[in-house]
């Protein structure tokens, strides 16, 4: 009677038609999440017997009453709850949960402990889905008179995104909106973020716009959720929108919210906006953070607005925020854009000084820069720092730092620092790449194969560029079976040729002299459906000119024009080279108008290539007008171009009009090279001034400028020819301590100067030295030997050098036996005119 009575009495708060209808809806609907097999004999409160013969079912049911009989007492219930959790056979029902949840809400003591407990039931894998727990709840606070608590269902959302359920999260917040439960707030921003977070940015932005057609808004943390996720797709426009959209409806936007904006309208390089928005910040009384100023910052420099970005970096300083590694990085590749290497350096100098860290990014910069200027002392000296400090180098950085040394020529310190960066692992296919077009332009191809083993060998597949650059070999070495050879290699190892390797082909025959394979392979080419470029077209212009066929350019032009091409200065300046070359100059100026009628203007090359060719074809004043014209268009002559006006002046013998070409090029700041001073020294000796000769010759020494093998040979000929045989014979010890090889010419003019100033013996040895260089003597040096013998009487000498002669296959010229009738040579037939 007892047992009976306490049950009753625990009924009685809850009005009797409800009881069976929820308990056999609830404990059957729900029945997955019960185990197969409850224990007979659950452990209850003591208050609560519970007969050995009842059944399963009854025992939920009991436990169910008995939650409810602890409805105005949460803390009891909590108790009752980790009384029988820890039973075996006890489940945790959406039902019992249900229930729990809102008797542990009705007391503000229990929140915390609610929060608790809905956390770890969501973080359990028999939980229901969202959607079913929301109305389970709702159903739960229908039945039994619970007030309508959003805390309840706020709490359920807070858990499923502190547990990382963020589907079964929205999946909540969309029943609540169903329901008209207002989600708050905070938590709103939290599933936001959290689904921003896992790239749910398209369903972050969806379960926006639905809150949005309830009217929702959220405050201004909500803003910053959905303009960061629109940064996060790159819809940088709709930032702006949903900034405006919150201020048009009366939300105080705050400078988070700014900032955002900021570095959207950067993204997209609205430099004016972007200033105006740092500028409302200020006036708003915000410092604008260390991210906003760096992205301005880094858009001014992308958008070539130097000036405002480095007054950015000042007002960003001056406002206490120091200096970083982006807006350094950025400032300092402004400068090496600008060609101001010394002030990135600078810049580098000072931000170090002032505590900033560089990472291997600002010595990529740094190095690219110095390396792109020429300055391989600095980006070494650079590179050798980095890792002083720990840093490793970077594949771009060696890349950059080989073709430093490219530029300036500086193999050797390549292979060095090419073997250190193998040895580390930081080389790529770029990496040989550069070495092997290096190698192919100086024809080094059995270099460049080794090389291309090593690569191999080291994992690293060729690329096309690969099999190009060796190509660009073997045509500079004039090999061209092997360069085609390469062309049936790509294509079996599965590559597709391109125009450059067609063009490189191309190229490579036409200067080899073999303009039909030349154009064989162009038909190849052609066939292969890959559409020649510009420098295909000019490359054929160009062969046609070297080979002699410049008068078969006209058509071929008229025929590539209608492919699409459109010819150039560079077009023209090759037709124009041609003709000169083949003396055709009426051709090459009618080549020139027909230029300049087609609207292309000359340029410094086409100019250079008019002067040199009417130089030398002794038209000096059509060759001034042209350097009229030049000067009146503004344009400055090159080296060249003064090379081939001095050069035409000192062959007419007017090293008057030279030297003042010579001046100017000098004041206009530019460096003579060998050629300039060879054409000097020639034009002096040849009007018998061996001290304007001797003079130029000190001031190339002085200046570092190399002097050649002919440069060598006009001033020890002039010498000789003025009997100054010791300064001649120091010469010409200096010319082979240079490793210059004496060729035909300088042997002659060594044996005639010798011969002429009664030095026989000396030149018999400069004859036994040809001998020893494998050069074969010309007959005008036997000549020279045989008339200086005979003006020395010795005439059995004489006739033993033209047995000499005889024997090495030599045919004597009238000149030999006019020698041996009358015992002279004739002056006509001398060296100089001796």
């Amino acid at each position: 009677m007892l047992r009976m009575k306490l049950f009753s009495d625990n009924l009685t708060s809850i009005p009797q038609k409800n009881i069976r209808p929820f308990l056999s809806q609830i404990f059957f609907t729900t029945q997955q999440h019960f185990p197969e097999k409850i224990p007979s004999t659950p452990n209850f409160p003591e208050k609560i017997i519970i007969s050995p013969e009842s059944q399963p079912s009854e025992k939920k049911n009991r436990f169910l009453v008995t939650l409810l009989s602890h409805k105005s007492n949460p803390k009891s219930a909590l108790k009752f709850f980790h009384q029988v959790e820890r039973k075996r056979g006890f489940v945790k029902t959406v039902d019992f949960i249900s229930l729990l949840i809102h008797i542990l809400s009705s007391n503000s003591k229990t929140c915390s402990s609610l929060q608790f407990l809905l956390n770890n039931y969501v973080f359990g894998d028999a939980t229901p889905s969202a959607k079913v727990f929301v109305e389970c709840l709702l159903e739960c606070s229908g039945r039994y008179g619970f007030e309508s608590d959003s805390r309840v269902f706020n709490y359920l959302l807070k858990s499923f995104v502190r547990v990382n359920k963020i589907t079964d999260a929205v999946e909540c917040f969309r029943t609540m909106l169903e329901h008209d439960l207002v989600p708050w707030v905070p938590i709103m921003n939290n599933l936001l973020t959290a689904m921003v977070r896992r790239n749910m940015v398209c369903d972050a932005r969806q379960l926006y716009d639905e809150m949005v057609e309830r009217g929702i808004y959220g405050d201004c943390y909500t803003l910053h959720v959905v303009m960061r996720a629109c940064m996060k797709e790159g819809k940088f426009e709709e930032v702006e929108k949903f900034f405006k959209e919150a201020k048009g409806r009366g939300l105080e936007v705050d400078a988070a919210a700014y900032s955002i904006l900021v570095q959207a309208v950067c993204r997209r390089l609205d430099l004016n906006l972007a200033c105006e928005l740092l500028k409302e910040m200020r006036e708003f009384g915000w410092v604008p953070s260390k991210g906003t100023y760096t992205a301005v910052i880094v858009a001014c420099v992308k958008q070539g607005n130097f000036v405002e970005a480095l007054r950015l970096k000042d007002e960003m300083v001056s406002v206490g925020l120091p200096m970083n590694v982006i807006v350094t990085r950025s400032l300092m590749k402004g400068y090496c854009v600008l060609g101001d290497v010394n002030l990135a350096l600078q810049l580098f100098d000072e931000v170090v000084e002032g505590g900033v860290v560089p990472d291997v990014v600002i010595f990529s910069v740094l190095i690219n820069g110095c390396s792109k200027v020429g300055d391989m002392e600095k980006a070494y000296e650079l590179y050798t720092r980095m890792k002083l400090m720990g840093i490793q180098p970077n594949v771009f950085i060696v890349n950059s730092l080989l073709e430093g040394f490219h530029e300036q020529n500086l193999l050797e310190h390549a292979y060095g620092l090419f073997d250190e960066a193998v040895e580390h692992g930081i080389t790529n296919v770029v990496t040989y790449n550069i070495l092997l077009k290096w190698l192919g332009e100086l024809g080094k191809v059995n270099e460049a194969c080794n090389l291309w083993e090593k690569m191999v060998s080291k994992g690293i597949t060729p690329s096309l560029v690969s099999y190009n650059n060796l190509i660009l070999g073997h045509c500079k070495k004039g090999c061209m079976d092997k360069a085609y050879s390469m062309l049936k290699s790509i294509l079996e190892r599965g590559l597709k040729p391109n125009a450059v390797t067609y063009t490189l082909l191309i190229d490579g025959f036409f200067k080899k002299g073999d303009s039909e394979r030349a154009f064989v392979v162009f038909e190849q080419m052609m066939a292969a459906n890959i559409a020649p470029t510009d420098h295909t077209f000019n490359t054929v212009i160009n062969g046609l000119g070297k080979t002699g066929r410049v008068s078969e350019t006209q058509d071929k032009l008229n025929n590539f024009i209608k492919q699409g091409f459109v010819s150039t200065s560079i077009t023209y300046n090759s037709i124009i080279d041609g003709f000169f070359k083949e003396g055709a100059v009426d051709s090459a100026l009618l080549a020139y108008r027909e230029m300049c009628e087609s609207g292309i203007s000359p340029d410094v090359i086409t100019y250079t290539s008019l002067i040199d060719g009417l130089c030398k074809s002794n038209k000096i004043g059509l060759a001034l007008e042209m350097h009229s014209d030049m000067k009146y268009k503004g344009m400055k002559l090159d080296v060249v171009a003064y090379s081939a006006l001095i050069d035409g002046f000192c062959k007419m013998h007017d090293m008057e009009s030279a030297s003042k070409f010579f001046t100017e090029l000098l004041d206009i700041g530019l460096t003579p090279n060998t050629v300039v001073y060879n054409s000097m020294i020639s034009g002096f000796i040849h009007l018998n001034n061996m001290e304007a000769a001797l003079n130029l010759h000190q001031e190339m020494i002085k200046n570092k400028v190399p002097c050649d093998l002919q440069v060598y040979t006009s001033i020890i000929g002039g010498l000789l020819k003025e009997g100054k045989l010791s300064l001649a014979l120091d010469l010409y010890s200096e010319m082979l301590s240079k490793d210059i090889v004496p060729d035909i010419v300088m042997y002659t003019v060594l044996i005639n100067g010798l011969s002429n100033n009664g030095q026989l013996e000396n030149a018999s040895k400069i004859l036994k030295e040809m001998d020893g260089n494998n050069i074969t003597p010309s007959v005008l040096v036997y000549n020279i030997l045989i008339a200086g013998n005979f003006r020395e009487g010795n005439l059995q000498e004489a006739f033993r050098l033209h047995d000499e002669m005889l024997d090495k296959g030599l045919v004597p010229d009238d000149t030999t036996y006019d020698i041996l009738v009358n015992g002279k040579l004739k002056v006509s037939h001398t060296l100089g005119g001796s």
